[in-house]
C-alpha cells in the first residue's frame, strides 16, 4: 500500500532535498542542443508563449516517467527534421548522484532508458528515480476533465510509489483487451475464460487506488482549505462496478467505495476481488450488448469536492466548480502527490511549476507560495511569461530567459 500523505504539513521539512544538477536535451521539441547547469535552489525561466518554457519542464519530467506529461506521443517530441531525441540528467541527493538518460528513435520506434550508464531492459525499473512533480496552469483539467484524466493521474503516481502496481495495471489492460475482443466477436466461451483473469489484477489496481485516496484525503482537505481560505476539500474513490463513471446508462453496482480503514493490502485485494467478480457477472448481458467490459478500474473516477465553510454546501468540483475552485483543487492534489513522493523517496521532490500562478489572484498565489516554501526544500524550476512579484525560496531563484529554444542564464 502506498505511504500515507496525512503527515502534518510542517513535518515535510524533515525530508532531505535533491536537485537536478545538469540537463542535456538534444533534438527534443524546439531544442537543438540544450546544455544547462542548474542551481541547487532552482531557477525562474522567463519567456513568451511558444519560446519553449513548457518544453523545458517536459524534457525534465520525461526523465521521471519516460513519457510526456502533456500526453504527446514520443514521435511528436522529436525535433522537426530529425530522427532521434535524447535527454540526459544528473540528480544529486546529498553526496550521491544518479545519471539518467532517455532516447527515442522514430525509425523503428525504439526507446532506450539508461540509469548510471546501464541500459534498462524494463523502463519500469528506472521510473521515479528523478523524483519530481509538475504543477501546471493546465491542471484545472485534472479536476474538470474526463475521468480518464484522473485515472491517468492515479496510475502514474501509483506506478511510482506502490510496488507491483504497474505490473498489475499492465496485466489488467492486456486481459481486458482480450476480453473485449471476445465480446466483439461473440465468443461466449472465451469471454468467460478472460473474465477470471481480469479479477486478480483488477482488484489489486482498485485496492491501491482506494488505499491512496483514503490516506491522502486529510492532507488534501488541509491544503485545499489553506489555499481556498475556508473551503474544505474532499476526495473519494468512485469505483466503476457497472460503468457509472463513463456511461450514460444506469450502472449496475456502481457507487462510492466502502470505508476500509484499517484493512491491510491483501484484505483489500480480497474484498475487491469479490466485488469485481460480482459486478462483472451482473453486467454480463450489458457487456454483450455494448461489446465491451463495463465494470472495472478502467472506468473508475476520483471524486473531488469542496464544502463551503459558512453554508456547509458540498459542491462537486468536477462539474460545478468555478475555474478558480478547480485550479485550487488541482494544486492541493499536486501537493499531496509531492508528499507521497517525499514519503517514498525519503526526500523532497523537485518542483516543476509551469506558469502555475498566472490565473491565481494575489492572495491565493501568496498562500500557494507559503505552502511551497514552508517545510519544503526541493529544487524549484518555475516558468512565467514575464517577471512577476512571486518570490519562492526567499527570492533566491536565479532568473533566466528563454527565446526560441535557447536559454540565457546570464541574468
Amino acid at each position: 500500500m502506498p505511504s500515507s500523505a496525512s503527515a502534518p504539513i510542517e513535518a515535510t521539512g524533515q525530508a532531505r532535498s535533491a536537485s537536478l544538477e545538469r540537463l542535456v536535451a538534444r533534438n527534443y521539441r524546439n531544442f537543438g542542443d540544450l546544455q544547462l547547469e542548474l542551481p541547487e535552489a532552482g531557477a525562474m525561466i522567463i519567456g513568451p508563449n511558444g519560446s519553449g518554457k513548457t518544453n523545458l519542464l517536459e524534457a525534465i519530467y520525461y526523465l521521471e516517467i519516460f513519457r510526456s506529461f502533456r500526453g504527446a506521443r514520443d514521435a511528436e517530441l522529436v525535433r522537426f527534421g530529425e530522427d532521434v531525441f535524447r535527454v540526459e540528467g544528473t540528480v544529486r541527493t546529498g553526496e550521491s548522484r544518479d545519471a539518467l538518460a532517455a532516447a527515442y528513435q522514430k525509425t523503428g520506434r525504439r526507446k532506450k532508458v539508461e540509469l548510471d550508464g546501464a541500459e534498462k531492459e524494463r523502463i519500469g525499473d528506472a521510473l521515479g528515480t528523478l523524483g519530481a512533480v509538475v504543477l501546471s496552469l493546465e491542471d484545472a483539467d485534472l479536476v474538470c476533465g474526463s475521468p480518464g484524466r484522473r485515472r491517468r493521474f492515479l496510475d502514474i503516481l501509483l506506478s511510482l510509489v506502490a510496488p507491483g502496481y504497474l505490473a498489475s495495471l499492465q496485466r489488467y489492460r492486456a486481459v481486458l483487451a482480450q476480453r473485449n475482443e471476445a465480446l466483439r466477436q461473440g465468443a461466449t466461451g472465451m469471454v468467460e475464460v478472460w473474465t477470471e483473469g481480469l479479477v486478480e489484477p483488477g482488484a489489486r489496481v482498485m485496492a491501491e487506488r482506494e488505499a491512496w485516496i483514503e490516506s491522502s484525503a486529510a492532507a488534501f482537505a488541509r491544503y485545499h482549505e489553506e489555499i481556498a481560505d475556508g473551503w474544505t476539500g474532499r476526495l473519494a474513490y468512485e469505483p466503476a462496478l457497472g460503468g457509472k463513471a463513463d456511461s450514460r446508462e444506469p450502472a449496475v453496482g456502481g457507487g462510492v467505495a466502502e470505508n476500509r480503514a484499517g484493512y491491510g493490502t491483501e484484505d483489500r485485494v480480497a474484498a475487491w476481488k469479490d466485488e469485481l467478480r460480482r459486478a462483472v457477472s451482473e453486467n454480463r448481458e450489458r457487456d454483450r450488448r455494448r461489446g465491451s467490459t463495463q465494470a472495472g478500474p478502467h472506468r473508475d473516477d476520483l471524486a473531488i469536492r469542496a464544502v463551503v465553510e459558512d453554508s456547509g454546501e458540498e459542491r462537486d468540483l468536477r462539474a460545478y466548480g468555478s475555474g478558480g475552485q478547480q485550479r485550487t483543487a488541482a494544486i492541493a492534489l499536486r501537493l499531496v502527490e509531492a508528499d507521497t513522493l517525499r514519503d517514498k523517496l525519503g526526500r523532497d521532490p523537485i518542483y516543476l511549476l509551469d506558469d502555475v500562478f498566472a490565473e491565481l489572484d494575489r492572495d491565493r498565489a501568496a498562500r500557494v507560495v507559503r505552502l511551497l516554501d514552508e517545510g519544503r526544500s526541493g529544487q524549484v524550476l518555475l516558468t512565467a511569461p514575464k517577471p512577476s512579484d512571486v518570490e519562492l525560496r526567499g527570492g533566491g531563484l536565479a532568473r533566466w530567459r528563454i527565446r526560441e529554444g535557447v536559454v540565457f542564464t546570464d541574468g
